[in-house]
């Protein structure tokens, strides 16, 4: 919980009774009847907050087996999560302690890549990188791999790879490229209780995307996020391992 210097502890705010409403969630369109966006939960009585989740981060990680399948939930006061559409967002994060700005998605991957290592201490060469392993990163990696540092490609679930910057056991320290912007606001939400950086941006296709962007209030495409501009207030978050990753082991069969 970020508001950790109050003398309650996480067991009583998640006691509290709660009118929830859900901002980020699952999606009518795809079907689903539960968790979707707009969907009130809680007691109906008490605080109220908004409510940031995600069932399955990973689901093509998870359908193969493979590591890092996550269940995440944040929960924050009333408007603190940044209303974001449906679309897709760029990012870039590394973990905390750094001097703010230390990274910018303006720059070139050899510039961020430069300043890190010098904040760490480290050679460019000793730098992991994370990826989603997308055709449309095919630039961002060869010029991280022409910057001489090495590269994790992720097959899905790239809130897992924004939070891993901020663990140190997990040897990621950059993550950079594009994948959802809800997911940008959970990862947000993640940073803003273990700290570290993060920059997002809107990824504008055509004009159906605009037409989304101004409904829910972003006028400016070309706008950076931080991480308190997606994720403010008295954030809490939760995230459970479906498979086994670096952050968290995954759900096992008990006998």
């Amino acid at each position: 919980n970020r508001d950790a210097q109050e003398s309650r502890g996480l067991g009583d705010v998640y006691k509290r009774q709660v009118k929830g409403k859900i901002r980020i969630g699952e999606s009518n369109t795809n079907g689903a009847s539960k968790l979707v966006v707009g969907e009130k939960v809680g007691t109906g009585e008490g605080s109220t907050v908004d409510i940031a989740l995600m069932p399955v981060e990973g689901p093509t990680t998870v359908a193969k087996g493979e590591p890092n399948g996550l269940s995440v939930m944040a929960m924050a006061e009333d408007g603190q999560f940044l209303n974001f559409p449906e679309i897709y967002m760029e990012k870039l994060a590394i973990g905390g302690g750094f001097p703010a700005d230390l990274v910018d998605l303006d720059n070139e991957p050899a510039e961020n890549l430069k300043a890190l290592s010098k904040a760490k201490g480290v050679p460019v060469d000793d730098l992991v990188v994370c990826i989603l392993d997308r055709p449309r990163h095919g630039e961002i990696i060869a010029k991280t791999r022409e910057a001489g540092a090495r590269i994790m490609l992720i097959v899905d679930g790239d809130i897992s790879g924004v939070v891993a910057t901020a663990w140190p056991k997990s040897g990621i320290d950059l993550y950079c490229g594009i994948g959802g912007a809800p997911q940008g606001v959970l990862s947000a939400a993640a940073l803003a209780c273990v700290g570290g950086q993060m920059q997002g941006r809107l990824v504008i296709h055509d004009k159906a995307d605009m037409l989304k962007a101004s409904a829910a209030g972003i006028m400016n495409p070309a706008q950076k996020f931080s991480v308190g501009d997606l994720a403010s207030g008295n954030v809490t978050f939760a995230a459970t391992g479906v498979t086994s990753g670096a952050l968290l082991k995954g759900v096992t069969k008990v006998n």
